[in-house]
């Protein structure tokens, strides 16, 4: 069994999409991220940077000992769950593959989630008067990784050649949601292609669909939540037993 550390976001939809398609049995521990439950000892000690989503193993593989492994960071949960399973993953054993891998892992985690992360924030959550700049500037940036990936896509059916695997399940939940984000993928139709050859597996469809009535939609802004939107290092601090 695995807890699975949730709330409803295009970062929470990674692991979803890889639990599902693995057919794995998980816990789900849906996450108030609002009330700030992320921020809670017992989750730091799981997720050190607050942030889900966020797994623990109590059932690992050889090699981790006979304690639950807890891992955080979407990326970084994929490839654990893609070695367990021995799916969505080149053979550890293809040096070349695993490097464009992880070009590609490393890639989603440090410029196309954060883009389209900002770009969001600027779309639906920042105070109206505040919102122009940031929203043109991340769009660009939004708009140009959409780019990198059309032209991977260019010559192969999914970012890794002709096998659907981590890599697409990391970039997908951010391309998925691109219209509500204010960009198209107009100009870009092999994105669109992929996108929407994804969409149609069922274990995309399940994962999309968990505790989906528990989305933000808007709910919660800059305005009227300071515990999403004006994180500082205080919040990471451990709280005072009370007397």
């Amino acid at each position: 069994m695995i807890d699975f550390y949730y709330a409803p976001t295009p970062n929470g939809w990674k692991v979803a999409i890889m639990l599902e398609e693995c057919g794995l049995d998980y816990e789900l521990k849906l996450m108030d991220l609002h009330s700030g439950e992320q921020f809670e000892p017992e989750f730091l000690k799981i997720s050190p940077n607050a942030k889900m989503p966020a797994i623990v193993d109590h059932d690992p593989p050889d090699g981790y000992g006979d304690e639950p492994v807890p891992v955080f960071e979407s990326a970084a949960i994929l490839f654990y769950l893609a070695d367990k399973i021995g799916r969505f993953a080149p053979e550890r054993s293809d040096r070349r593959a695993m490097k464009e891998l992880d070009e590609w892992l490393f890639w989603q985690t440090g410029s196309q989630g954060p883009m389209a992360g900002q770009l969001s924030h600027f779309k639906n959550y920042a105070p109206d008067n505040e919102r122009d700049y940031g929203f043109k500037r991340y769009l660009g940036e939004f708009d140009r990784n959409l780019g990198v990936l059309e032209n991977r896509l260019a010559d192969r059916s999914y970012i890794m050649g002709e096998d659907y695997s981590i890599a697409d399940i990391q970039a997908f939940p951010w391309a998925f949601i691109a219209k509500p984000l204010g960009a198209s993928l107009d100009d870009f139709p092999r994105v669109a292609d992929w996108r929407g050859r994804i969409k149609q597996r069922p274990a995309v469809q399940r994962a999309i669909d968990l505790a989906k009535d528990k989305q933000n939609r808007g709910r919660h802004r800059v305005d009227n939540n300071d515990i999403i939107f004006n994180q500082s290092s205080k919040s990471l601090k451990p709280k005072q037993a009370e007397n």
